[in-house]
């Protein structure tokens, strides 16, 4: 049985990932679920939950949010308020269905929830094509699926209901340092590990560390290697 913290720290490796090309909902997370093409949200969740060895915490296999949100409900794990890390938050956003998007929440945020989503972005709530956090108000949350998580030890759960907003410049920089070695440790997935040793023959990378942070700077260096410059 897995804790919200690993569950949270998978989702937060994919942060910034993006569907290619841009409107298709082409991803490696469709492509893992076997709907690739498709709106992909509930396949972020489900893929998440894969990696971390968890398929079991979720109430269903499904694509669909309201699919999720009735087994959720029949399996006596639906929730509707004081959501909490690890919850699995299903949005119903004005003029669209009555489950549009759901999320991974993150952290409380005052009147709403900080939270970790797939196929979102700034011009498209529920169809955006991107991994990002973002901050969503109660109001659109029409509940959440609560997984049965092991329980968090002190040291997990140091920190995960942090104010991020109030922290210092300093204290930023080394909240990063300290999620950098943690994801440093962590291993390749399976659908990568063909790739990444591809990308080790180019040169393009070391292969070290695979699920740390890349900066811009990083970035350009290894598509500049990519190109032969």
């Amino acid at each position: 049985m897995a804790r919200a913290s690993e569950i949270l720290a998978v989702a937060q490796a994919e942060l910034g990932y993006t569907e290619s090309p841009a409107g298709s909902n082409r991803t490696k997370y469709g492509a893992w679920y076997g709907l690739n093409g498709q709106p992909w949200c509930m396949m972020f969740i489900q893929w998440v939950f894969s990696q971390a060895g968890a398929s079991d915490l979720l109430p269903a296999k499904t694509a669909s949010c309201g699919a999720l949100m009735r087994a959720a409900k029949a399996a006596g794990t639906w929730v509707t308020g004081g959501y909490q890390p690890g919850d699995v938050v299903i949005y119903d956003f004005p003029g669209g269905a009555a489950t549009d998007h759901c999320g991974l929440v993150l952290q409380s945020a005052g009147g709403g929830v900080y939270a970790i989503e797939g196929n979102t972005g700034a011009g498209n709530d529920a169809n955006g094509g991107q991994v990002q956090k973002r901050i969503r108000s109660n109001t659109l949350i029409v509940g959440a699926h609560r997984p049965r998580y092991q329980a968090e030890t002190e040291e997990d759960s140091k920190g995960m209901d942090i104010d991020i907003e109030g922290l210092t410049k300093e204290q930023l920089i080394r909240l990063a340092e300290r999620m950098q070695n943690a994801l440093a440790e962590r291993p390749i997935s399976n659908t990568l590990a063909a790739e990444l040793e591809e990308a080790k023959a180019m040169g393009i990378t070391s292969g070290s560390s695979p699920n740390a942070f890349c900066t811009r700077a990083q970035a350009a260096v290894m598509v500049a290697r990519s190109m032969g410059k």
